[in-house]
């Protein structure tokens, strides 16, 4: 697992970006904002979709503090933009690590390797500062909503 302090690892990904499929290179990204990398397990699944609104929700609030959303799940990006389209639209990188299967939450240490929810990225948030190293990481329960309000904190200290 990656801690605080840790060269976060780079990586490009399909994505949708306001509803239109591109690709999401984080090194790219760096340079604009910091980056708060929101892994959820799936879509189709209520937390998720709680999770994902609290961040649409929360953007500027976010982007006032130079940080934007990207999230990242392993459901295809097919299945991302059909969802996104019945709970969004978002505003922020929705991303998908489904091919290498769960390549990305891999190296991020959160790809759930056994168990019930095999296959599935962990719920984490990280907060990649504009230099590529982790400001900020905590890993959640299933049924555990991320609290925003502590990222938040994070990036006001």
């Amino acid at each position: 697992m990656l801690r605080a302090g840790d060269l976060a690892p780079d990586f490009e990904l399909p994505a949708l970006i306001a509803g239109v499929r591109q690709r999401f290179h984080l090194a790219d990204r760096l340079s604009e904002h910091k980056l708060l990398l929101a892994f959820y397990p799936s879509n189709w699944e209520p937390l998720s979709a709680e999770q994902v609104i609290a961040y649409q929700v929360e953007r500027e609030s976010l982007l006032a503090r130079q940080t934007e959303v990207v999230t990242i799940n392993v459901d295809s990006i097919m299945n991302t933009g059909v969802w996104e389209r019945q709970i969004g639209p978002f505003d922020f990188c929705m991303c998908s690590d489904f091919w290498p299967h769960g390549e990305v939450s891999r190296q991020y240490g959160v790809l759930q390797e056994s168990g019930p929810h095999a296959g599935t990225s962990e719920r984490a948030i990280f907060v990649v500062g504009r230099n590529g190293r982790i400001e900020f990481r905590k890993l959640y329960g299933f049924n555990q909503l991320p609290a925003l309000h502590e990222v938040v904190q994070q990036l006001a200290s």
